[in-house]
């Protein structure tokens, strides 16, 4: 506590305030006509269907191709891992193995004007089907369609997973982005005898993209144990792009679009307007009863609830690079809401605590010191529940690629099968978010305002703290 200054209340309000506008209005440059996000602001939230509507489309194999029911459920794994790798979690996904049919609604981008839904489907990337290819040969009919020529040896459903990483170029010793890539154990044996033969002839081995080449990396070793690293004159853009492109390319067969249509919100951007207003009546409420309720710790609450409703919306924006953004529904509104209310809850426990201890006859600072020590183990088991009840709804409702999905279905949810209901899983998302916020802002930015604050010999007077003045 001997720690903690003066100075300390200005900085936690300062990194409050800082980490607020960031996550409000986001940070981007344009050079020209080319925008440049660094960090995503609200205007950059995808709103759910249940919001501002979506994309309804069917797609089915190509070239009358009779896709097998494990083909078709295949297929549909690559859409909910590229609506994933989009941050798109409110999103719906039906497969039809009589029909040979996959349905996908999704919602709009977030700022989305003409509402085509061809045009929105293209974000889902080309339904064409991956391959790698022995050397970067290539033929031009009369048409000037260029066709591949080199032996096919591994195709997307070969592919585990690829991401980017970044390692120390052998030559400059800097840091460069390449593309790190797994295969399934499908691919290995394939992949060990596709590399021995390249690398002892000196070719590449090409990507291709049904009929474009998307890259073509050098073979600098024989892989034998499945993971393998593209190198290039890669930004990480690039490279994302191109990992972005191998992961959702595991397309068993190639597929095209049938239909495309435009869904109606069920609720609409009306709603939502109606929600926030509400939300903001509710926050100034709030704030004018925890302020005369318990003054100035209740002052330094709404700082800190301020700064829990902001975090809220970086994590939904993606703001953290730890965690991608999710897509925000009517459910993570509510999501959001709760984990608001826990975080008042978690303030009016250490300020009736502080009242305690000062009535009990201790100074100020013990009375400080021990209220947040013991307010701390309330606050977290009326929490853990709640952590572990969001962990749940994300890992039982997310996409198969989510973390906690993978973890719990191979341990709890094995037996059944994989499900993706993105306002469920918004509403899991923004609650744990919540959560997480709740003891960083609620009891460490908190305790650390209170404290420092205690210092000033103006607010050393116990009555502002909920006591009598000795």
């Amino acid at each position: 506590m001997k720690k903690i200054g003066k100075s300390t209340f200005f900085i936690v309000v300062a990194i409050i305030a800082l980490f607020s506008v960031t996550a409000i209005f986001g940070i981007d440059y344009r050079y020209g006509d080319i925008p440049k996000t660094y960090i995503k602001g609200v205007d950059d939230i995808r709103l759910g269907i249940d919001i501002k509507g979506g994309v309804d489309a069917t797609f089915e194999p190509a070239d009358d191709f009779d896709a097998s029911e494990d083909q078709l459920n295949a297929a549909t794994e690559v859409f909910k891992t590229r609506l994933s790798a989009l941050g798109i979690t409110d999103s719906e996904i039906y497969s039809d193995s009589k029909s040979d049919r996959i349905i996908v609604r999704f919602p709009w981008q977030a700022g989305e004007t003409d509402f085509d839904p061809e045009s929105a489907v293209k974000e889902l990337g080309e339904m064409a089907e991956l391959s790698f290819r022995m050397g970067s040969d290539t033929t031009t009919d009369a048409t000037g369609k260029t066709a591949y020529t080199g032996e096919v040896v591994l195709t997307g459903a070969d592919v585990e997973q690829a991401e980017v990483q970044t390692h120390q170029n052998d030559t400059t010793k800097e840091p460069e982005y390449v593309v790190g890539l797994k295969l399934k154990s499908t691919g290995k044996e394939k992949f060990a005898n596709a590399t021995s033969e390249a690398y002892s002839a000196g070719q590449p081995i090409a990507i291709w993209m049904d009929e474009t080449q998307i890259s073509a990396p050098k073979v600098n070793a024989v892989i034998t144990d499945g993971q393998a690293i593209i190198e290039g004159d890669f930004t990480f853009e690039s490279a994302k792009k191109l990992a972005d492109q191998i992961n959702g390319g595991a397309l068993p067969f190639k597929m095209e679009t049938k239909s495309t249509n435009t869904i109606s919100p069920t609720m609409g951007e009306g709603s939502l307007d109606a929600i926030l207003l509400a939300a903001a009546i509710a926050f100034a409420f709030i704030a004018v009863y925890m302020i005369f309720l318990y003054r100035l710790p209740g002052f330094v609450a709404v700082i800190a609830l301020t700064g829990q409703i902001t975090g809220s919306i970086a994590f939904v924006t993606g703001w953290f690079g730890f965690m991608p953004g999710s897509t925000l529904t009517i459910p993570g509104i509510a999501g959001i809401i709760l984990a608001v209310g826990m975080g008042v809850d978690a303030n009016i426990i250490t300020g009736e605590r502080i009242k305690e201890e000062l009535r009990s006859g201790k100074t100020l600072d013990g009375a400080i010191k021990v209220a947040y020590k013991r307010a701390f183990s309330a606050i977290l088991d009326g929490n853990i529940t709640n952590v572990l009840i969001a962990v749940i709804l994300m890992g039982a409702f997310g996409v198969p690629t989510s973390f906690f999905s993978k973890i719990l279905n191979k341990t709890v949810f094995f037996m059944f099968g994989a499900t993706a209901e993105g306002f469920v899983y918004s509403f899991g998302f923004t609650l744990l978010a919540g959560v997480i916020l709740n003891f960083v802002m609620g009891v460490f930015a908190s305790r650390l305002m209170v404290t420092s604050l205690s210092k000033f010999n103006c607010f050393k007077n116990r009555k502002l703290y909920g006591g009598e003045e000795k």
